[in-house]
């Protein structure tokens, strides 16, 4: 893009001499995606011998529920 339509194609906010200020509503086209959100709990951070323990746990609980049904 050239300077001149930089220039125009950015926005600027004149505020008014009472110093009132305006929010934006939260706005972005329907093909546009959300930013990405920091994940609270993720798997992969897991240390590897934690998430062997939780596939291992995992993994008995189904056995589990396999055996009692076919009883």
């Amino acid at each position: 893009m050239t300077q001149s339509a930089l220039q125009s194609h950015g926005h600027s906010h004149a505020h008014d001499a009472h110093g009132h200020s305006h929010a934006h509503a939260h706005g972005h086209g329907a093909g546009a995606p959300h930013p990405a959100q920091p994940a609270r709990w993720s798997i992969l951070r897991m240390p590897v011998a934690t998430r062997l323990a939780a596939a291992l746990a995992a993994s008995a609980v189904l056995w589990v529920i396999v055996i009692l049904a076919m009883r």
